[in-house]
This record gives structure tokens, C-alpha cells and sequence, in this order.
């Protein structure tokens, strides 16, 4: 399966001042990663860790300030770069937000619709369609409403909508089931498990938790960032079942276990901080020494490379071979 969209030692650095501009935090430092066409991939990490600007690079909505962005072996912002922007999409954790509040159902899908050649006299008809797609039913009831005449997971299901419009082969979804109903979460995932499937479209699931991740991406690969850069990343199932990187057991072992025996037992790995570094002015050598517990002198002097320790399981860290082992229960 070739590669749809890559990301080929990516950085990123934000830029502050007005009238002289300046570098300030790095949001991404080097990170390569692919998504293969109608394949899954999975990026987690903690709240401001990069993994939206990420997003954002992937789709071209923002230019790198170092590597290149690749869309089927094309750099983006080359000569051939305006051919992404059809073929993208992004979905947002807020959909409040991300939905213009004075506009109806209607006339949120009719402007794309009529955009990517839809008929005017055919228009009504197609955004019942899509409504009916996507699980917004009765179709017909909801065309007229507002957004906020309609639940979270209505108007996380009407972005999806929206976002299938002009075909995308590729969707961002950007944190798409934290502002929802943990009862419903499942059955927003399972939709795009559905866009997936019936319409090949890939995705690049952003996320801070695991549990969703697991569900989505089982079948997927899977990234893990910390301040900017990719620290370990595979196969999902091969990751949650070896995680060889110090803060991917911190994450995994902090993560809840419905058996209550087995909560009890388990003990959170002892970090040395709870807060990450600032990613205006990260640490030498690996950025995770100074919460690490494992960490000695080499790991605050040089950064460490992602080497391959298996089939597709990469690890950035100097002393995966000296770090007790830890296993998913």
C-alpha cells in the first residue's frame, strides 16, 4: 500500500512579535510519519505536545519550517500543491465552534454541496442523503435546525458530513470524541469506521486517549509524541503489548483498567515531574529525561534516534535495552 500522505523530518517553529517577527516555541521537531491510503493512523500524546500542528502540516494548512510534505510522493508546497487541498479534510474536537451558529443544517452542507457541482433543484435532497449517511435521523426534522438544537454527537456527525462532500481521500480527526458523551463515543468511531470502509477515506486520528485510539486504530499504526517529536511508534496491538519507551508506560499504566482486582494491583510508573517542559525551551539530549526514572547522563547529552526494534516498532531512547519490560494486562 503506498503512502497517501508523509511527512518526511518535519519542524515546525511559531513565530512571535508583530512588527518583528522572531522564533519562538517549537511545536514540531523532525517528525516523519505516513498514512497509506485507506489505512489508519494514530497520533497520541499529552495536551500540547504538537500533535494538531501535525495535523494542520499534513494538510498543508500550515507550511513547515523545515522537511518536506509529501502527497502521493509530491511535495505540497512545490509546483504541485494546490492538488491537496480537494482531496483533505479536517474535523475538530469542538464542533460547536467549528459550525457558523446562525446557519441552519441546511445551509451548512448547501454551500459545499453547490460548490463541488451539486444542482440547486438537487441540493435539498443531496444534504438529506448525506444526513441520512451519517446517522442524523429522522433527515428530514433537522435540516431546518441550528446548531444548538442539536446534541454533541449530532454535530460532530453533521462535520463528518460536511467533511465527505468533496471526496476527500484523507480526513484529520482532531481530538473528534473528547467533547462527547462518553455513551457516545463509540458510535461516532464506529461512523468513521464507516467512512472508512464504504468510501476508502484515511485517517489521521489525533488523541490523548488511549482507550479510543485502541478502538479506532486497532488495526492501525500508532505514534506517540512527546514535546514535538515521535518517540516510539508501530504497529497498535505490537506497541500496547511491548511498549518500550519509559513515557508510553507511563501513559499505559496510568491508564484505567475496568477490572477493579487488577487496578488495585497495578502502580504507576514514579516520573520525576508530573509537568512536561516548556516546548519554548525544551531539554538537551532526550526530552523526557528530566520526568524519566530511568534516565542517566547520556540521555541528557544526546538525542536520541528512532531505531528499529522490530517489524515497524521503532523507539527514540538510549536505554531500551536496560528498561525493565512492561506489558499491557
Amino acid at each position: 500500500m503506498g503512502s497517501l500522505i508523509e511527512l518526511s523530518n518535519v519542524s515546525l517553529i511559531y513565530q512571535t512579535g508583530w512588527l518583528r517577527r522572531k522564533a519562538g516555541a517549537q511545536a514540531v521537531a523532525g517528525v516523519s510519519l505516513s498514512v497509506g491510503e485507506g489505512e489508519i493512523s494514530a497520533l497520541v500524546g499529552e495536551s500540547g505536545c504538537g500533535k494538531t500542528s501535525v495535523g494542520k502540516l499534513a494538510l498543508g494548512l500550515i507550511r513547515p519550517t523545515s522537511g518536506r510534505v509529501l502527497y502521493m510522493g509530491k511535495d505540497i508546497w512545490g509546483r504541485d500543491g494546490k492538488h491537496l487541498r480537494p482531496t483533505g479534510q479536517i474535523v475538530h474536537q469542538d464542533s460547536y465552534a467549528a459550525l457558523n451558529p446562525v446557519r441552519t443544517v441546511y445551509q451548512t452542507l448547501a454551500a459545499p454541496l453547490r460548490r463541488y457541482g451539486v444542482a440547486r433543484n438537487k441540493v435539498r435532497e443531496e444534504a438529506r442523503k448525506l444526513l441520512e449517511f451519517v446517522g442524523i435521523m429522522p433527515p428530514d426534522y433537522f435540516l431546518d435546525k441550528y446548531p444548538h438544537h442539536m446534541s454533541g454527537g449530532m454535530r460532530q456527525r453533521l462535520l463528518f458530513a460536511r467533511a465527505i462532500i468533496p471526496k476527500p481521500k484523507f480526513i484529520v480527526a482532531d481530538e473528534p470524541v473528547s467533547m462527547i458523551d462518553v455513551s457516545l463515543r463509540i458510535s461516532v468511531l464506529d461512523l468513521m469506521l464507516k467512512l472508512k470502509e464504504e468510501l476508502g477515506i484515511a485517517f489521521l486520528y489525533i488523541s490523548h486517549d488511549l482507550a479510543t485510539t485502541r478502538y479506532f486504530a486497532k488495526n492501525g499504526k500508532l505514534a506517540v509524541m512527546y514535546l514535538g517529536k515521535v518517540i516510539e511508534e508501530g504497529w497498535m496491538e505490537e506497541l500496547l503489548r511491548q511498549p518500550l519507551h519509559p513515557y508510553l508506560q507511563a501513559l499505559l499504566s496510568a491508564a484505567p483498567v475496568p477490572d477493579p482486582r487488577i487496578a488495585r494491583e497495578r502502580k504507576l510508573m514514579p516520573l520525576k515531574e508530573t509537568e512536561p517542559p516548556s516546548a519554548a525551551s525544551p531539554p538537551p539530549g532526550c526530552r523526557f529525561h528530566p520526568r524519566c526514572p530511568y534516565a542517566k547522563e547520556p540521555c541528557t547529552q544526546e538525542v536520541p534516534p528512532l531505531v528499529e526494534r522490530g517489524s515497524g516498532h521503532r523507539v527514540a531512547c538510549h536505554l531500551v535495552d536496560s528498561i525493565p519490560p512492561w506489558r499491557l494486562i
